[in-house]
């Protein structure tokens, strides 16, 4: 699953190691989270939207099925 989160990661160039340290979470929650394999809680959301300045919302964080390019 291609969550709004991952796309707008690799669209920044961004690794998952740079990404987990700003909001200051684990790289394998991260990535977990991307994948939709895990929830996060909506405090790492807010700070991921703030991280990305707003370039996604807490909802394509939170609920990511929503919002995922199945591919």
């Amino acid at each position: 699953m291609q969550t709004p989160l991952r796309l707008l990661r690799i669209k920044q160039n961004l690794t998952l190691s740079k990404v987990a340290e700003a909001v200051q979470i684990d790289v394998g929650n991260l990535s977990r989270i991307e994948r939709g394999a895990q929830k996060t809680s909506l405090e790492v959301a807010e700070r991921l939207v703030a991280f990305f300045n707003g370039e996604l919302t807490e909802m394509q964080i939170l609920y990511p099925k929503k919002f995922s390019n199945h591919k």
